[in-house]
């Protein structure tokens, strides 16, 4: 696999890891309807392991798997295990990982109440079920419940209460004509469902990657459905916030680019662990470091209390 196809496969991995962690019952719901679609509202769901959220889709990340455990607190069943799995192309979806993983799991957590879900993102064939058996006998059973995006018609999901639904829009299936539009719902669905600015502003993220339009289909949006649409302020102002944070990220970017060279000329070499830092750092922490170069000695000087 190559450098590019590896980063995109990660990339995907962590926007539906993110997702999923954000809004837990919503996508259980969704991906893992057979299971899920009368989970009780008191229903208590924590990641088996946590994992930091990422402030923005493209941030750097740590790979982490995110098991779901469901329990009800009147106990009136057990709890489960549910193990979504993003999978990109179902070509190279490979079962025997899958069992082995949840096996792990099982023994891990002293469960086998464990409900195995992959999400494939786009269509075409996967084997569906695992058996190890002789001619006599079946000795070991696996199966998963699958969540097919591109072939789920998106007609149906266009007016979605679950806002799962909605940001994975552009993800199901639609004919061409309609790419703007389920665009176009998925934003309102953002809106309407998502009160907080910031995730907002991170899922627009996620509804641009997934949607991909070109400027004449942006255009489209701008000029056919945002005018009607009954989101019209909201959507507006989602705009211009990320017209705003775009420009915050190109300043940062700027400033990170320029810190960068003023190392690379002072101290020569730049360890990794700077690097890191540069990478994730805010605009007022790559200011802070930016100031000291002139008088630091070396590169921890620099990066004081941080090295």
């Amino acid at each position: 696999m190559s450098k590019d196809k590896k980063e995109k496969k990660i990339t995907h991995d962590q926007n539906f890891k993110n997702m999923i962690l954000d809004y837990p019952r919503e996508s259980l719901m969704f991906f893992a309807e057979p299971e899920a679609f009368d989970l009780a509202p008191d229903a208590k769901i924590t990641p088996v392991r946590q994992e930091q959220l990422k402030d923005r889709l493209g941030d750097p990340f740590k790979e982490l798997d995110t098991p779901l455990l469901v329990e009800w607190p009147d106990g009136s069943r057990a709890g489960i295990v549910f193990v979504a799995e993003e999978e990109t192309e179902p070509g190279i979806f490979s079962i025997h990982r899958l069992a082995r993983y949840c096996l792990h799991l099982s023994e891990l957590l002293n469960t086998n109440r464990v409900v195995p879900v992959t999400i494939f993102l786009r269509p075409g064939d996967h084997p569906t079920s695992l058996a190890l058996k002789s001619d006599r006998d079946t000795y070991l059973q696996f199966r998963f419940i699958s969540s097919d995006l591109g072939r789920i018609p998106a007609e149906l999901h266009v007016a979605s209460q679950n806002i799962v639904a909605r940001l994975n829009l552009p993800n199901m299936s639609y004919p061409p004509e309609k790419k703007v539009e389920m665009y176009a719902r998925a934003r309102e669905g953002l809106v309407q469902l998502e009160p907080s600015p910031n995730k907002r502003i991170k899922y627009a993220d996620f509804i641009d990657f997934y949607a991909g339009l070109d400027e004449s289909e942006i255009e489209r949006f701008e000029k056919e459905f945002l005018p009607e649409s009954r989101y019209k302020e909201e959507l507006m102002g989602l705009n211009q916030k990320l017209r705003e944070e775009g420009r915050k990220e190109g300043r940062k970017e700027e400033r990170k680019q320029m810190l960068h060279r003023l190392l690379t000329l002072r101290f020569h070499e730049i360890p990794d662990w700077a690097e890191e830092l540069l990478n994730k750092a805010e605009l007022g922490e790559l200011g802070r470091w930016t100031d000291r170069i002139l008088d630091a000695e070396s590169v921890e000087d620099v990066f004081e209390n941080w090295a």
